[in-house]
């Protein structure tokens, strides 16, 4: 099967890349889970975090926000005692932060996903090579999203991480052309319908 260059060195990797990267997500709590993990990847491989993803999972009661923005600092403890995840306070102190911070997000713009969809970048891209690919790790879009997260007080969203959660959840497709995935994602990208705000679709 032809795979996207990055995704061919783990069985991890190819079921990952091949059953979910790229591919379309309107689900609040899987995009936190997501934008969590790619915090949590800053200065890691995203294999490392692939490995400990069920760890995570349990650890941070399967990215509800909700049960995140009640932790506590026994909670904080807890899991910088938790050799399944990465310890770092920074990062862990941010994902409860961002819990907190996604309510007022929520009542804002109804959901999370319609948050995170008006970033879709347009009109869609076509599809890159290898090359022109790994030029990119930051887009205009990922510094939009960045930088008003980053206002609404959230942490660890810089402009990179921004640009892998947007890869991933399907924004994009940046399979490369000749992946078997990327027609599969197109497929999925253009069956997809967009998440919106109720409150600004009426505006």
């Amino acid at each position: 099967m032809a795979r996207c260059w990055w995704s061919d060195s783990d069985d991890i990797y190819r079921r990952y890349h091949d059953l979910e990267w790229g591919r379309p997500v309107a689900d609040d709590r899987l995009l936190f889970e997501k934008l969590s993990l790619d915090g949590f990847q800053a200065g890691l491989s995203w294999l490392t975090i692939l490995r400990k993803r069920e760890n995570f999972r349990a650890a941070f009661r399967a990215f509800e926000p909700n049960a995140v923005a009640r932790f506590s600092s026994r909670d904080i403890a807890r899991l910088m005692n938790d050799a399944g995840i990465i310890r770092n306070r920074s990062k862990i102190e941010a994902i409860v932060n961002n819990a907190r911070r996604m309510r007022d997000l929520v009542q804002e713009f109804g959901s999370f996903a319609a948050y995170v969809w008006q970033f879709e970048p347009k009109p869609r891209r076509r599809l890159l090579s290898r090359s022109e690919l790994v030029e990119i790790v930051r887009s205009r879009e990922s510094e939009a999203m960045s930088g008003d997260l980053r206002k609404r007080g959230w942490g660890f969203v810089g402009p990179t991480t921004v640009y892998s959660f947007i890869q991933a959840v399907g924004l994009v497709n940046d399979h490369v052309r000749g992946c078997a995935a990327a027609a599969e994602v197109e497929t999925a990208r253009r069956a997809f319908v967009r998440p919106t705000s109720p409150r600004r679709t009426e505006k």
